[in-house]
């Protein structure tokens, strides 16, 4: 039972200092904000921007004043890529898969919607993946509803 389910690309989550300055970028590229939203699990505020039919761009700001994982990322790295999001139809056999094959996954959470997991950026490629499994309620109680989903649902 660890054969992987079926996963897909969610988004590409960049991190800025700010989401007002750096979406005048995606814009000029022809993205459409859908989303923006202040986390109330940490101290950041995220926005989601469609490109085209399925692509999804995440823009991830620290809140100001505040200190957090974020922070310390762009005090490292600067603003750039800060993680691929995975949607998997089955978390859990996604991160038995990953184990069975020896891939180290951490920090596995669950909210009220939906259920995290990541593999560090200690992996050969470098890039943090967040894997996501969206559960009933995402959708609904967020302005821009399915749209929030590649291909208008969830796996």
């Amino acid at each position: 039972m660890s054969e992987m389910p079926a996963v897909r690309v969610d988004h590409v989550g960049i991190a800025v200092e700010s989401i007002e300055e750096a979406e005048e970028l995606l814009f000029a590229l022809g993205c459409e904000k859908i989303h923006e939203e202040r986390s109330e699990y940490g101290s950041f505020t995220w926005a989601t921007y469609v490109l085209g039919g399925a692509s999804r761009l995440e823009l991830i700001a620290p809140q100001e004043g505040s200190e957090s994982f974020l922070t310390e990322f762009l005090e490292r790295n600067g603003p750039g890529l800060h993680h691929v999001t995975l949607e998997a139809a089955d978390l859990d056999r996604a991160v038995a898969a990953l184990e069975k094959r020896g891939v180290t996954v951490v920090d596995r959470a669950e909210f009220e919607h939906w259920t995290e997991a990541f593999l560090p950026p200690s992996n050969p490629t470098g890039a943090l993946f967040q894997l996501m499994e969206y559960h009933d309620g995402y959708a609904e109680t967020r302005a821009a509803g399915e749209r929030l989903f590649v291909g208008g649902g969830r796996l």
